[in-house]
């Protein structure tokens, strides 16, 4: 091999290249996953009242055994995630659990490359949205 002289002087050896299994594999925290989880739970939900909690997660990431990757892929992790919200009322809990639960297993895979699932949805209150209270005539 030639040396590669630098703009210092220093020589280094030409850049090779390096098979993918061979180059290591990047590790995303839990608590990362858990912050993409929670802005795309965020999206996913309509603007709620100033005093409801935003939506929280929690994370488990779980690593794919190196022997089970198929030939010429990488391992890839996967996440399984917890969110924690709270929802206008009246609405349609199912479907926008649902709405929530797809919108976050894509955003997290798109974004980390990890396999997602399992969404679990907990919905912590109901807030009573402005327009229902006024047309029954009470607040609470």
């Amino acid at each position: 091999m030639t040396p590669v002289t630098g703009p210092l002087g220093d020589t280094r050896r030409p850049l090779a290249a390096v098979a993918a299994a061979e180059r290591g594999a990047t590790r995303i925290a839990d608590r990362v996953v858990a912050k993409i989880a929670a802005q795309a739970a965020r999206e996913a939900l309509d603007p709620l009242p100033p005093d409801a909690v935003p939506p929280h997660a929690t994370v488990v990431v779980l690593p794919q055994a190196l022997g089970s990757a198929r030939a010429g892929e990488t391992p890839i992790a996967s996440a399984r995630v917890r969110l924690h919200l709270e929802l206008g009322y009246p609405s349609d809990i199912g479907a926008r659990c649902n709405a929530v639960r797809c919108h976050v297993a894509e955003r997290v895979h798109a974004l980390t490359g990890m396999e997602v699932p399992e969404v679990t949805v907990h919905v912590e209150r109901l807030h009573l949205l402005p327009a229902t209270a006024a047309a029954q005539g009470r607040t609470r």
